[in-house]
Parts: structure tokens; sequence; C-alpha cells
């Protein structure tokens, strides 16, 4: 099963497995994980969540799409070349873990 490690702005981590298909988005929220608000509902309509991946994993994943490309250049926290909207990051496949960083601010 894939997993998640969801790393705080204080440095404390926590593993979640997700549902292969499943999105970081979906597994923060159901996972009480702090910082991730998914506000739309994985409509990539409001960046509130906004994650840094790691950079050692980035880039085994898709490409960001030009929907996600605009939400980003609206986060609550800096944007930076890991920036990607949880609800638009799915697992499974070739991706059976990530390292994601939740900023310091979504909304």
């Amino acid at each position: 099963m894939p997993t998640i490690i969801f790393e705080q702005p204080n440095g404390t981590a926590t593993e979640v497995e997700v549902a292969d298909g499943g999105n970081i988005m979906r597994a923060a929220v159901s996972n009480g994980i702090a910082g991730i608000v998914g506000e739309c509902g994985g409509q990539a309509m409001c960046a509130t969540c906004h994650v840094y991946v790691a950079p050692e994993d980035a880039a085994s994943l898709p490409d960001i799409s030009e929907d996600e490309d605009e939400m980003l250049d609206c986060t609550a926290a800096e944007r930076t070349e890991f920036s990607r909207l949880g609800c638009q990051v799915r697992l499974g496949g070739a991706t059976q873990q990530l390292r994601v960083t939740v900023p310091s601010d979504q909304v």
C-alpha cells in the first residue's frame, strides 16, 4: 500500500497509508493531518491543500497541469519549484511513497 509522510513546519512527521489511486489531500483530511484544509474538495480551485514535495520525490510525479499551475500562484505560503496541490497528486503504480512538507499557512 502506498504511503505519504507528512512533515509539519515544526519537524514532526506522520506516515499515512493510502489506497492505490488516492491523493495527498484526501489522505491528509481523512487522517486529521494538521494544515491541509482541502476547502474545495479536490477540484483544484482553492490551493488549501498546497504541499512541498521532497525534491527526491518530485521528479517521479506527473507534470503540473495548467489548472494546478494557475492555482499554485494563489497559495498562502510561498510557492517553490516543489509546490504541488495535494488534490492533484495521486499515489500508486510507480509512486509508492512520498514525503511532503505542509506549509506554515494555507489560508
